[in-house]
C-alpha cells in the first residue's frame, strides 16, 4: 500500500467513522422521541436498526486491522487507527444504550408517566451533544474540544443525581408505582451511561493527538469551561 493510498483509506475511515456517529446520535434522538411520545413502532425501530450500527462497528475494526497490517504505521498514524478501534467500541455501546432504552420503553407501554418528563430528555440531549462533539473533536484532530467533552460529563452527572432524588421520593410516596419508577431510573442511568462513553471517545480522541491515555474526566470539569455547553438545552 503506497503512502497516497494510506492517506486515501484513512480518509475512508473518517468518513465511516462519521457516518457511524451520525447514526449513533440519531438512535439517541428516536429513543427519547419515542420515550417523551410513548411512540412503540419507533422504539422497536431503534432496536432493529441497533444491527446495521454493530456491523458499522465490525466493517471499521477491519478497515483498522487491515491499515495497520499493510502499512505497519508508526506514531501519529497509529495512534490514530488506535484511537478508532477504542472509540467504536463506545460509539456501540452509546446505540446499544438507546436500545436498551427503548426496551424499557416497550415494557412501561401506555402507562402514564408519573411525572412529566423535563430532565431525563435534557439528559438525553447533552449526552447526544457529548457524542457529536467527540467525534468531531477526532475528525478535526481538536484537543481542546475533545478535553471540553470531558468536563461536560460533570453536567450529566449533575442532572442524573437530581433525577435519582427526584424519584426517590417519588417512591416513597407512590409505593405501588416503584416498577415503574424503577424503569425511569435504569432509563437515566443508561442515559448517564452514554454521556460516559462520550468521555471515554474524548479521552481517546486526546490520546491520538498527545500520546498519552489519561483519565481526563478526572482533571477537568465543568468549573474549567468557559461556559456551559448545554446552556441552549431546555
Amino acid at each position: 500500500m503506497t503512502r497516497f493510498s494510506f492517506e486515501k483509506a484513512l480518509k475512508e475511515l473518517e468518513f465511516n467513522l462519521s457516518k457511524m456517529g451520525t447514526y449513533v446520535e440519531e438512535s439517541i434522538d428516536f429513543a427519547i422521541t419515542a420515550l417523551k411520545n410513548k411512540d412503540m413502532e419507533l422504539a422497536r425501530q431503534v432496536i432493529e436498526d441497533d444491527d446495521i450500527i454493530d456491523d458499522m462497528e465490525h466493517n471499521l475494526e477491519k478497515l483498522c486491522i487491515t491499515l495497520i497490517a499493510c502499512q505497519q504505521p508508526i506514531a501519529k498514524d497509529l495512534r490514530m487507527i488506535t484511537a478508532v478501534l477504542k472509540l467504536i467500541t463506545d460509539l456501540e455501546r452509546i446505540a446499544d444504550h438507546s436500545a436498551d432504552i427503548c426496551e424499557l420503553i416497550i415494557t412501561i407501554g401506555k402507562t402514564q408517566y408519573i411525572k412529566p418528563l423535563i430532565d431525563i430528555p435534557r439528559m438525553a440531549e447533552m449526552a447526544k451533544k457529548m457524542t457529536e462533539m467527540a467525534i468531531s473533536s477526532y475528525i478535526k484532530k481538536d484537543y481542546d474540544m475533545a478535553l471540553k467533552v470531558c468536563a461536560s460529563d460533570d453536567y450529566v452527572d449533575d442532572l442524573f443525581s437530581k433525577v435519582k432524588f427526584d424519584l426517590a421520593i417519588l417512591m416513597k410516596s407512590n409505593p405501588e408505582s416503584i416498577d415503574h419508577i424503577i424503569d425511569l431510573v435504569m432509563i437515566a442511568k443508561y442515559i448517564e451511561r452514554m454521556a460516559d462513553h462520550a468521555t471515554n471517545i474524548g479521552e481517546w480522541v486526546a490520546y491520538s493527538i498527545t500520546g498519552n491515555h489519561e483519565h481526563l474526566a478526572h482533571m477537568y470539569h465543568k468549573d474549567t469551561l468557559n461556559q456551559n455547553p448545554f446552556e441552549n438545552i431546555k
